[in-house]
């Protein structure tokens, strides 16, 4: 039986087709910022429970703070709403690498090792990890070298308290308010978090007179807004609205409304946000 002859392409135009195909695909869902304004909402990781950059107001019940007032500020740059997805430190990257939040807006400190897993914008805060203990305790860090001392599960504080205090006894929590209870109920001597975290803990401490943040720091801490691997464009749009809220003073009046003179606790503003 003689066979029809139909034109096939070669086994290696099959692959080259199959090969565009695959780059145009991942080209199609590269582009996260086109994404999010096709969806019409961006998706922040933030905090509800660390104040001043993330908490649940007691009247209006709405998740507010520093970390919030930014988040908003680039949903409206982008004309998109905002969805705030409430984390804790141990969740920030996990939510953000499972596409349940589209950037993370949660007081999280650029590292070397986070660099590796997601990427970072400039820094928009700039802090200092430090003690907070029992008012009659020592005022020096390195007499806390053997004690037990609280941290927050996740973050920086507890990977640098194993690094400097070697001997310590680290305790894990899931939040700065479950620490803060471990200091109160004496399971821990002291408790290590970002300064304006400690600050914003005591603020609400109905028994802050108990308590005292030792001044000396146990580290310096940059934070970034945290962007899934490889989002290139977005990053550059998040990079280049942080200068611009520089620029224009929103950056400043976010910082004072959480930080400012009128505050609580007002600390001065130490840094500009500013391009690497």
């Amino acid at each position: 039986m003689a066979h029809s002859s139909v034109n096939r392409p070669s086994a290696l135009a099959v692959l080259t087709l199959l090969a565009l195909g695959g780059v145009a695909s991942f080209a199609a869902h590269a582009d996260q910022l086109s994404d999010i304004k096709k969806a019409g909402v961006i998706r922040v990781a933030t905090f509800d429970s660390n104040p001043p950059f993330g908490s649940v107001d007691a009247k209006t019940h709405d998740i507010v703070g520093y970390d919030v007032d930014f988040a908003n500020a680039l949903a409206k740059s982008l004309g998109v709403k905002l969805q705030l997805v409430p984390t804790n430190p141990a969740n920030r990257i996990p939510l953000l690498q499972s596409g349940k939040a589209d950037i993370i807006v949660a007081d999280i400190t650029i590292t070397p090792e986070r660099a590796k897993v997601i990427d970072f914008s400039i820094p928009y805060f700039v802090t200092g990890q430090q003690f907070l203990v029992p008012a009659a305790s020592s005022d020096k860090l390195d007499d806390y070298a053997n004690a037990r001392i609280g941290a927050v599960k996740g973050t920086t504080g507890e990977q640098e308290l194993h690094n400097r205090f070697p001997n310590a006894r680290v305790l894990s929590y899931d939040d700065i308010p479950l620490a803060l209870s471990a200091l109160r109920n004496g399971n821990v001597q002291a408790i290590t978090q970002d300064s304006t975290i400690l600050t914003g803990l005591l603020d609400g401490a109905p028994d802050k007179a108990k308590y005292k943040v030792l001044p000396e720091l146990l580290s310096k801490e940059e934070i970034g807004v945290g962007v899934k691997k490889g989002e290139t464009t977005l990053l550059t749009f998040v990079n280049n609205e942080l200068l611009k809220l520089e620029a224009n003073g929103q950056a400043v009046s976010i910082y004072n409304t959480w930080f400012g003179p009128q505050t609580k606790s007002p600390q001065p503003r130490l840094f500009k946000i500013t391009a690497k």
